[in-house]
Formats: C-alpha cells, structure tokens, sequence
C-alpha cells in the first residue's frame, strides 16, 4: 500500500507521523488497525457505528448483486481490519442471502489489541430482518464462533422467532412495529456491551441508519471502475431532509483505490 493521508488544517498531522511514508509498500495489519482505531469515547458508555462500503466511480455499489467484482484485495484487507477492531457486524438480511454470509472468524493479528480492549475472539454478528426470512441451518447460524443476533421488530412473525430460537439465534427486540429502529437497535446491542458497531450493509440498511440519525463515520472505498447500468447507490432508501456533512478524516491510496474516512461533524 502506497500512502495514507490523514486529514487535518495542516494536510497531514504531525501527532501520528507514523501513519505517513513514502515507502511503496504494504501496510501491515497493525499499522492500518492503528489508523482505523474506534475513537477512545466507545470504551465509556459511548457506541460508535461506522460503516463499510464500496462504490465505483459511478455510483454503483454492485455489480451483478454483488460487491466483489468492484472489490480488491486490499480492500478486503481493509474489511478484515474493521472486523477485526469491531465489537458486532450489523449487517441486512438481504446482503446475508446475496454475499453468502459466514460467522467471524478470529484472527491472531487482532487478538492482542482484542484482549487489551476487553473483546471476545471475534465479533459477533447481527442480522437486521423484519421478515426474518433466513435460513437459520446456515453456518451462520448453526456454527458462529460468537453466537449470531437478530434484529427485528416487535411484531415479526412469532413462528420465525421460535425457528431462529431454536437454532441458538439471539433475538433482540429494536421497535414496535415489523421494522427495526435504528436507535433502538444501537441501543440493545450497547445493553449487551456492543459499543464499537460496523455495519457492512446492504444499501437500505445504511440508508436506514442514515436517515435514523445514527451513522458516525463511513470508510468508503472508491473503485476505479465504472460498471453503468443501474446498480444500487451504497445507501439506498428515503432521503433526508437536510443533507448531512461528514469530514474527511483519512485517505489510503493503492492502485487507483481511495480508501476513504469520514467522521461526522
């Protein structure tokens, strides 16, 4: 990995100098957790939910339904540092069904700065589902090495509740309706210890949680491609009535890629 820029009055800042090198090379995976560090406010009381997304030139955070082919490895590279500095994965259910989604895994490069910080082998993971129209005989959710949550509203289908139940799913109730509240679900999960929050959407669950007020930072990708068509934006869903700023607070370059950071005002 080539340069990272974090973002300050003066461009680059002189309180983390180890973050900035010339060095054309690949930044290991202890120097991009120092860079992606949850801000010290979550080992208080405080949550943090960022989110992590990638977008093409264009605007597509998809390609045929999935965001790989506009992926690359240090971008999953990236991925595995923000589950790796993560209490829980909020992720939609449709993005569980589309990705083929498998429970954390726990990595010895993070098990150190996991221990330090008083977090379990690996993050657990949070299924977000009003329908909860899953298949709860998933690795997922059968074989987690940190038992998988749900998310879902007070009135979702009781039959599916007891079916994921069964199969060992935690269940947390985030609103009084079908859907879940982006509030009430950051809420529940910080009952439970849950403060450093990633969510890898889909783009209705970002949407969700933007409009819900509860978004504090984005890591955005952008994908040198450009795929046309009509693909998903990487937030998909009303919009708000005011648009909301964020600042830029650090830039990774590799390749083309910008591996981007961007922190609420």
């Amino acid at each position: 990995m080539r340069r990272l820029f974090p973002v300050t009055d003066e461009t680059v800042s002189a309180t983390a100098p180890a973050r900035v090198s010339a060095a054309d090379r690949e930044w290991s995976l202890d120097e991009l957790a120092d860079a992606y560090a949850y801000p010290k406010a979550t080992e208080g009381a405080g949550t943090w939910l960022r989110a992590n997304m990638v977008s093409s030139l264009d605007g597509a955070a998809q390609h045929d339904g999935r965001s790989q082919p506009i992926s690359s490895s240090t971008d999953m590279r990236i991925f595995g540092t923000l589950r790796g500095l993560a209490d829980v994965v909020i992720v939609g259910a449709e993005t569980v069904r589309l990705e083929g989604y498998r429970p954390a895994r726990a990595r010895e490069a993070f098990a150190a700065r996991r221990a330090a910080a008083g977090q379990g082998p690996a993050p657990a993971v949070a299924v977000v589902s009003a329908s909860l129209d899953l298949d709860f005989s998933l690795p997922l959710f059968t074989s987690p090495l940190v038992p998988t949550l749900l998310l879902t509203g007070a009135t979702a289908p009781s039959d599916r509740i007891r079916a994921a139940r069964a199969a060992g799913v935690e269940v947390l109730i985030a609103g009084d309706g079908a859907a879940v509240v982006p509030s009430q679900a950051v809420a529940a999960l910080a009952e439970r210890g849950l403060t450093r929050l990633l969510t890898e959407g889909g783009p209705r669950l970002l949407a969700q949680f933007i409009t819900g007020g509860v978004l504090d930072e984005l890591c955005l990708t952008v994908s040198p491609t450009l795929t046309a068509g009509r693909a998903q934006r990487i937030a998909d869903g009303p919009q708000v009535a005011v648009p909301e700023r964020f600042a830029l607070a650090s830039v990774l370059e590799e390749a083309g890629f910008l591996y981007t950071q961007y922190r609420r005002i």
